[in-house]
């Protein structure tokens, strides 16, 4: 590997935080070995100018997928000790250990301080009305004041954090700042022993594992055309078409909005939800309610109208939007309201994917279909149809044979664009054998002739 594939990657041969990763860089790099096999031509070569164990290796490391763009926020490396591991690295454990427990007294120190700096801030010029620890005991008489000695001594775990002086404000901070004091401290703890627990017994990773490295990326993405949206009403559908604010339709007040929902999405699924939330989420942010409609039991349309009349609303939230171009009005009034709407998991960077060849099924020899495979496109029964119709014979004959699995053919064809000569004639498909084989599984003798 060039050292350009290997720049960001560490010691332990994963990437580094903080590198941007574009399709096709190594994550994780790896090398297995090589079983016993006739060298090709150019491992031979290998192996003659670098000796024998260059050719003995492959490379086996985790690349970014085609659609994977984005900046590596995360790394863990687990590993499993073992009698051998646990011997050689005793030393460096013990060390480790040391040096986590130092990091740990550092920081609850730090905690501490910081923390009892804060307290003696809230308690200047204040009188204790009495603290005492969880089992009653007084720790501060009442009337006496907080000094920073007396602070610094008390236990903090057992410390009742309720009514210390006589005001209410001031004993909610104390009882808040306790509380986050304790969670912080209880967190270095936590992080402590997991640390230990690693260096001695190790992570718990599945049979036959040894180690596992994980790699987090962050991706940013903007909502884009081919996106899918939805709603809370099995109302989804993907984005059509971005413009500008000044370009979508207005009201007559100048308000834009923000998202505009074909019609026809409506009356043949009946979700009605989706038009009760549009009004109503109107007319309730006017008013600063919220609505609850459950089913068979919901909101009459009196009672709609009650409120959106309430509200200075129009009447099922239809109203006349102006054109974002033009400014002219609309000709026919369109629903209008608030709507809660979640942009899924379905981004189109994530499936836009393109083919020219490729892998291909081992026992029908067909292309292999999915992006995760780099497959190709299935033209259906659906689409030979249509060919059929237009009477396209040649394209479908291209499509179904050397396009596809016509091994011979594919081969042939490749040689004939190469050298320029003109398109073979297509053989026969191995879709065709393999039918041929199962007929012959069932009994049947069959021979083409």
């Amino acid at each position: 590997m060039s050292e350009e594939a290997t720049k960001d990657l560490d010691e332990n041969g994963i990437i580094r935080i903080g590198a941007n990763v574009e399709p096709g860089d190594i994550l994780i790099g790896k090398i297995t070995p090589k079983g016993e096999s006739d060298p090709s031509p150019e491992e031979k070569l290998l192996r003659a100018i670098f000796g024998d164990k260059a050719g003995d290796v492959k490379d086996a490391s985790l690349k970014a997928s085609p659609s994977l763009r984005g900046t590596v926020i995360d790394k863990r490396l687990f590993s499993r000790v073992t009698k051998e591991s646990n011997k050689k690295g005793k030393n460096v454990s013990k060390n480790q250990i040391q040096q986590a427990e130092e990091n740990f007294a550092r920081k609850t120190g730090n905690l501490r301080q910081d923390f009892l700096a804060r307290l003696s801030a809230l308690l200047f010029n204040k009188v204790s009305q009495g603290v005492s620890d969880l089992y009653g005991a007084d720790i501060i008489s009442k009337g006496s004041d907080f000094k920073l000695d007396v602070l610094e001594k008390i236990d903090y775990e057992n410390i009742n954090p309720v009514k210390w002086t006589t005001d209410k404000n001031t004993n909610n901070q104390i009882k808040l700042l306790i509380n986050n004091y304790l969670i912080a401290h209880k967190e270095f703890d936590a992080e402590l022993k997991r640390i230990k627990y690693n260096l001695t017994i190790g992570d718990e990773l599945p049979t036959g594992i040894m180690q596992l490295a994980k790699v987090y990326i962050a991706k940013k993405r903007k909502i884009r055309v081919g996106d899918k949206m939805a709603g809370r009403h099995g109302n989804k559908g993907i984005v059509a078409k971005v413009v500008r604010d000044e370009d979508m339709p207005f009201l007559e007040n100048g308000s834009i909005v923000d998202i505009v929902l074909n019609p026809l999405g409506v009356p043949s699924r009946m979700n009605l939800g989706q038009i009760y939330e549009t009004v109503l989420g109107w007319a309730g942010k006017e008013l600063g309610v919220k609505f609850s409609t459950p089913i068979f039991d919901g909101a009459e349309l009196d009672e709609i109208n009650q409120f959106t009349d309430k509200a200075g609303v129009p009447k099922y939230g239809k109203t006349y939007l102006r054109d974002g171009g033009s400014g002219e009005l609309f000709d026919q009034p369109a629903t209008v309201g608030i709507i809660y709407m979640l942009k899924l998991g379905h981004m189109v960077d994530d499936k836009m994917h393109a083919r020219s060849i490729g892998p291909y099924s081992l026992i029908t020899q067909q292309p292999l279909g999915g992006k995760a495979q780099f497959g190709g496109q299935r033209f259906g029964e659906m689409e030979v149809w249509a060919l059929e119709a237009f009477g396209a014979a040649n394209i479908l004959q291209e499509i179904l044979t050397i396009k596809s699995d016509d091994v011979t053919g594919r081969s042939r064809a490749y040689e004939a664009i190469v050298k320029g000569d003109p398109m073979p004639a297509a053989g026969i498909p191995e879709s065709l054998n393999v039918l041929l084989h199962e007929l012959r599984g069932l009994g049947l003798s069959i021979n083409l002739d």
